[in-house]
């Protein structure tokens, strides 16, 4: 028998680190090892409903779950009937958005056994059934546990989508050459797009990124400047009285696609006025309020034939595709890391995380760390001089150091 420790999930904001046995697995599923996991503001929100969120059980007070979706890991024992497709040894991701027909179940969200937040966990025969457990090829693990964010953006860009001229026919993917503005972009989701934006298969002419944080903006234009033959624009809205006749005015006109990273109804109504004709807004944000209302124009829906998509999550190619561009390190995921932790520091990191801002939280499940913040660290820590070496990047060094020098949890 396996033991493994793990934060679960009882019931609204009632997170708990336990020790407990795992049970044998059956021929339908595999045991593996989780070495990192991303905490995502998508758990935040699962810890704060419990029950009533939509991918959690009705009955967490009796059947507690895992929490956390974005992880990565080794394969250790295989079921018979996965012998032939999967070897231990193997390092893994998963895609956690499994679309499953008959039930809204995903790891991290809706299983005993099955989440990011452990040591050691047993793989649901629903996740390779979906064929959502993926090889990952690369020498570091905290990029295999930003791949499921990556997808997530790769998945908004593919679902945008304009007209095929004198058709009825949708061309799927931002528009090439065109105006591309992100709406509180300064976040790990926003770096990402801006990421994925410059060095995907399709380029705009030009990006405006906003936010409402100097240093935020300061960081993402340090990280992102223009490249490619791509203008990249970088405004602070805060004191913008009219922020769309400002929008406008850096690029002379409308955009043709339009990332809502931020749930705020006058943010979803000022894009609505800043869409070219055929332009396309995607609402990525993922508001909390089941009765999330923002107006829109509706004129320039019927005479303009403007476009509104919203997307949650990718699918499995999305999910190929982001390990893809890591493998061939076309993005840089590393950017959107500022804080490490251990096991020991996730429910009170999860709970807190709007408190603490910042990007990604990177878990080492077999460690003990507090939460500690990257920027904080200084030469005089070995850690600190290490990423002095990447200018307080994440790095496959520091990564090592964690995971040969910090204590067990």
């Amino acid at each position: 028998m396996m033991k493994t420790k793990a934060v679960r999930l009882y019931g609204k904001k009632d997170l708990r680190i336990e020790k407990f046995e795992l049970p044998e697995i059956r021929e339908d599923e595999i045991l593996a090892s989780v070495i990192t996991d991303s905490i995502c503001m998508s758990t935040w929100k699962l810890a704060n409903q419990g029950p009533d969120h939509k991918k959690a059980p009705d009955n967490l007070k009796e059947n507690p779950i895992i929490i956390g979706h974005e992880f990565c890991g080794e394969i250790l024992e295989v079921g018979a009937k996965w012998v032939d497709k999967y070897q231990p040894g193997e390092r893994y991701v998963v895609q956690a958005n499994l679309q499953l027909p008959n039930r809204p179940d995903c790891p991290g969200y809706s299983y005993t056994y099955t989440g990011g937040d452990a040591t050691y966990i047993i793989i649901s025969k629903d996740v390779m059934e979906q064929d959502c457990l993926i090889p990952y090829n690369c020498d570091t693990y905290f990029e295999g546990s930003l791949i499921e964010p990556l997808s997530c953006v790769i998945s908004a860009f593919n679902a945008n989508y304009h007209l095929k001229e004198a058709s009825y026919e949708h061309k799927m993917g931002i528009k090439e050459g065109g105006n591309l503005l992100i709406m509180g972009g300064t976040g790990p989701m926003g770096l990402l797009a801006i990421d994925y934006a410059l060095h995907g298969p399709i380029k705009p002419g030009k990006i405006v990124v906003t936010d409402m944080n100097d240093d935020k903006l300061a960081r993402a234009q340090t990280l992102y400047p223009s490249e490619n033959g791509i203008d990249v624009t970088y405004l602070n809205v805060r004191d913008e009285i009219h922020q769309v006749a400002s929008l406008r005015d850096i690029v002379g006109d409308g955009f043709d696609d339009i990332f809502v990273m931020v749930p705020v109804p006058s943010v979803v109504t000022d894009a609505s006025e800043l869409l070219n004709p055929d332009g396309c807004l995607n609402f990525f944000a993922g508001p909390q309020n089941k009765a999330f209302f923002a107006e829109i124009n509706f004129y320039d829906v019927h005479y303009s034939f403007t476009h509104y998509v919203g997307t949650s999550g990718g699918n499995t190619e999305d999910m190929r595709n982001a390990v893809k561009l890591i493998e061939t390190k076309q993005v840089k995921v590393a950017n959107v890391v500022t804080h490490i932790l251990g096991l020991n520091d996730v429910a009170e990191t999860t709970l807190h995380q709007p408190e603490i801002g910042g990007g990604k939280k990177l878990v080492y499940t077999h460690k003990k760390i507090d939460l500690t913040k990257l920027a904080n660290l200084t030469e005089q820590d070995e850690l600190g001089k290490i990423l002095s070496k990447t200018q307080g990047i994440w790095s496959k060094e520091a990564e090592s150091y964690v995971l040969t020098s910090y204590p067990e949890i």
